[in-house]
C-alpha cells in the first residue's frame, strides 16, 4: 500500500492533482473567479484602510494644537472637518470591504457549485459505464458517499475555507509591506512569530488530512453497510438478522466516530497552538512599538495602527489553522473522487468504432476465452459456437460453469481475454455500446423496476418509442389489463424497485420492457421462478411471443425446460462438453443425458428418467415454465 503524505506540503501534489482534473469543468468559469479574485483583492485594500482613520484621529484631532492638519487627497482640513471625514471614512471603507466580499463570496460560490455539479455529473456518468468487473469489486455504499458526501465536502469548503484563506493570505501579504513600509524594525518584530507557526501548521496539517481521509473510508464503508442491510430489509428480518447487523454497523459507526474524534483533536491542537504564538507576538509588538513611541520614532497612532493590523494579520493565521483542518479533510474527498475518476474504463468505444447497423442476431464466438482478474482461473476456455438468426439456444451445466459469463458477452458487459465474439459477422469490439445493447433484451430472474411511472419503466426499454409502442408491448406481456386497473393507469409512480406490484406484475412490465426494444436478440433468466400457477402461465405466454423469431439465449438449470431448444449448449468449467438438441444429447448418453435423468428422478418423472421427454407442447419453441439460473449473475459477473 503506498505510503501517505504526512505533511501539508506532501499533500499538495494531490490537491494539484485534484484542481488538474477539474480543470475542463473550471475553464468556463474563468471569467466568474476571475471578477470574484478582483473582489477579493478589492476587499483586502478595505481592510487595510480600516485602521488609518483611527490614526488621525489620535495623533492629529486628540493633540490638535489648533492647525489645520494635511491628509493625503483631501488636503488641509480643520478639527471639525478631519473628525467628520474620519467617521464617514470608516463607514465608507466598512460599507466599500462589506460589498466586495458579498461581491466575491457569491461569485466564488456560485463559480464552485457550477464546477462541482459538472464533476458530479461527470463522476455519476463515469461510474454507470464503468464494467461490472469493476462493480463487482466496488461497494455500492462508498460509491454513493462519493458520489454525494465527497462531492458536497467540496462544495462545502470552496465557500467556508478556500474562499476565506484566499482573502486572507492577499490580506496578510498586504499588511506586511505596509507595515515593512511603516516602520521595518517593528513590522520584522511582527512578523517574527511566523516562521515558528509554519512547521506546526504542515506537520499537524498532514496529519489532519491523512486521518480525514481514513474517516471518510470508514463512512463509506457504514453507508455500503447501510445500504446493503436495508436493501435486503426482507431477508434481513425474515432470518431475525438485525442484532447481528445492527453489531456490526455499531462497529464501524464507532470506527467512524474514531477517526472524526481525532481530526477534531488535532485541528483543536493547531489552533490553540496558534493562539498562544498571536499572544507572544502581540506582547512583542507592544512593547517594543512602546519603547519606539517614548523615543519618538513612533507616533502613537501608527503603534494603534500596527496593533490592529497585527490583530487582523493573526486572525488569518488563526483562520488558517481551522482552515487547514477543512481543507485537509477537501483533500482527501477530492483525491477519492479523483481516483474514481481517472478507474479506467474496461469495456469502452474503441476509436474506430461504429454505430451497429440493424441486426438479425447470428451470434459466433471464436475461441473465446473469459478471465474477471490476470491471476484468476479462466471462467470461460476456448469456446466456439456459432447461432443462427432466430435460433434458441439453452446453456445448461452446474452452478459456475459459465453459462452467465458466455451471455454477458453478448451486450458487452465483459470483453473476452482472447478470441471474438460477432454478431452477424461484426466484432462486437468494433461496434459502439450503446447501439449494440440497444439491441439486445434481456429478462433476469427479478424484474429490477425504478421509483418512476409504469410507462417510463416500459419505454426506456427504448425511450424514441411512442406511447402506443409502450401500450403494445405492455399487451404482447399480458400486462395492459392490470396497468389500465392502476389507480394512474400508466402514469401511476411505481415504488422503489417496483415493491408496490406483486412479483407476477413486475415480470410482466420487465418484459414490456424488453419487448418495446424490439431486439433481434433476447436473453432469459429464469423469468419464472417464484411465480403462482396463474402468473406463471401468463408470464411463460409473454415470454413466447416475445422471443418469437428472434434469438434467444435461456440460460437453465430445470433441465426438463429446456427439451425443445433448437441447440443445447452443456458447459462445466468454463468449456462446452457436449452441444446439440435434446434429442441428440439423450442419445449420446453423455453428462447431460445423465445430469437430466437425475433431474427427472428426483421429480418423480419416470418416464422421463427412462429417456422419453414427451411430445412437448406443439409447436412450442420454449416451453410454458422457463427456468433457469445465471444470468442473475449478470449483475454479479459470475456463474
Amino acid at each position: 500500500m503506498a505510503r501517505r503524505p504526512s505533511t501539508l506540503r506532501a499533500a499538495l501534489p494531490g490537491l494539484r492533482r485534484t484542481l488538474r482534473r477539474f480543470a475542463p469543468q473550471i475553464r468556463p468559469q474563468r471569467l466568474l473567479i476571475g471578477a470574484s479574485l478582483l473582489g477579493i483583492v478589492a476587499e483586502a485594500a478595505m481592510r487595510l484602510l480600516e485602521p488609518w482613520p483611527l490614526k488621525y484621529i489620535l495623533d492629529e484631532f486628540l493633540v490638535a494644537d489648533g492647525a489645520a492638519t494635511q491628509v493625503p487627497l483631501l488636503g488641509s482640513l480643520s478639527e471639525g472637518a478631519l473628525l467628520a471625514a474620519a467617521a464617514v471614512a470608516v463607514a465608507l471603507v466598512a460599507a466599500l470591504r462589506a460589498g466586495f466580499s458579498y461581491l466575491s463570496t457569491i461569485g466564488l460560490a456560485l463559480a464552485g457549485n457550477r464546477v462541482l455539479t459538472e464533476v458530479r455529473a461527470d463522476l455519476y456518468r463515469h461510474v454507470q459505464r464503468l464494467s461490472l468487473a469493476f462493480h463487482v469489486r466496488a461497494r455500492g455504499g462508498d460509491l454513493l458517499t462519493r458520489l454525494t458526501g465527497d462531492i458536497g465536502r467540496l462544495q462545502e469548503v470552496t465557500v467556508t475555507a478556500a474562499l476565506p484563506l484566499v482573502a486572507n493570505t492577499i490580506t496578510l501579504v498586504g499588511m506586511a509591506a505596509v507595515m515593512l513600509l511603516v516602520n521595518w524594525q517593528l513590522a520584522l518584530v511582527a512578523l517574527a512569530v511566523f516562521p515558528l507557526f509554519l512547521p506546526s501548521l504542515t506537520r499537524r496539517g498532514g496529519r489532519i488530512r491523512s486521518v480525514a481521509r481514513d474517516q471518510r473510508r470508514r463512512e463509506g464503508d457504514l453507508a455500503s453497510v447501510a445500504s446493503e442491510s436495508i436493501g435486503a430489509i426482507k431477508v434481513v428480518q425474515a432470518l431475525g438478522l438485525e442484532r447481528t447487523l445492527e453489531r456490526g454497523f455499531a462497529a464501524q459507526n464507532r470506527a467512524s466516530l474514531t477517526e472524526g474524534v481525532r481530526a477534531k483533536r488535532l485541528a483543536a491542537g493547531l489552533e490553540r497552538r496558534v493562539d498562544v504564538l498571536v499572544g507572544i507576538g502581540t506582547a512583542l509588538v507592544l512593547w517594543f512599538g512602546a519603547l519606539q513611541v517614548r523615543r519618538g520614532t513612533l507616533t502613537p497612532g501608527e503603534l494603534v495602527v500596527f496593533l490592529l493590523y497585527l490583530k487582523t494579520a493573526f486572525k488569518p493565521m488563526r483562520d488558517v489553522a481551522k482552515y487547514t483542518g477543512r481543507l485537509a479533510r477537501a483533500a482527501a474527498s477530492g483525491e477519492r473522487v479523483v481516483d474514481l475518476l481517472d478507474t479506467e474504463l474496461d469495456v469502452r468505444d474503441a476509436p474506430h468504432a461504429r454505430p451497429a447497423p440493424a441486426l438479425r442476431g447470428h451470434v459466433r464466438l471464436e475461441g473465446v476465452t473469459l478471465a474477471y482478474e490476470a491471476d484468476a482461473a479462466p471462467a470461460l476456455r476456448d469456446v466456439d459456437l456459432d447461432v443462427p438468426a432466430g435460433a434458441q439456444v439453452a446453456l445448461v451445466g452446474p452452478s459456475g460453469a459459465g453459462k452467465s459469463s458466455l451471455a454477458a458477452l453478448l451486450p458487452r458487459l465483459y470483453d473476452p481475454s482472447a478470441g471474438r465474439v460477432l454478431i452477424d459477422g461484426y466484432d462486437l469490439r468494433d461496434l459502439t455500446l450503446e447501439s449494440l445493447r440497444r439491441q439486445i433484451a434481456v429478462v433476469l430472474q427479478d424484474g429490477v423496476l425504478f421509483g418512476a411511472t409504469v410507462r417510463e419503466n416500459i419505454a426506456w426499454g427504448a425511450p424514441d418509442r411512442e406511447d402506443v409502442d409502450v401500450e403494445g408491448a405492455a399487451r404482447l406481456a399480458n400486462a395492459h389489463d392490470f396497468i389500465a386497473a392502476l389507480p394512474d393507469g400508466y402514469d401511476t409512480v411505481l415504488g422503489e424497485r417496483g415493491a408496490t406490484l406483486s412479483g407476477g406484475q413486475r415480470q410482466r412490465i420487465a418484459i414490456a420492457r424488453a419487448a418495446v426494444r424490439d431486439a433481434p436478440i433476447v436473453i432469459l433468466d429464469e423469468p419464472t421462478t417464484g411465480l403462482d400457477e396463474a402468473n406463471e402461465q401468463a408470464v411463460g405466454d409473454a415470454l413466447r411471443r416475445l422471443c418469437a423469431g428472434r434469438t434467444t439465449f435461456l440460460i437453465a438449470h430445470a433441465l426438463h425446460t429446456v427439451d425443445h431448444a433448437d441447440l443445447v449448449l452443456y458447459l462445466d468449467g468454463g468449456r462446452v462438453v457436449e452441444r446439440g438438441t435434446h434429442a441428440e444429447l439423450i442419445a449420446r448418453d453423455g453428462r447431460y443425458a445423465a445430469a437430466h435423468r437425475l433431474a427427472a428422478t428426483a421429480r418423480g418423472d419416470d418416464a422421463v428418467a427412462a429417456g422419453d421427454p414427451g411430445p412437448g407442447p406443439p409447436g412450442a419453441r420454449l416451453p410454458a415454465r422457463l427456468a433457469g439460473a445465471g444470468l442473475s449473475a449478470l449483475g454479479r459477473g459470475r456463474g
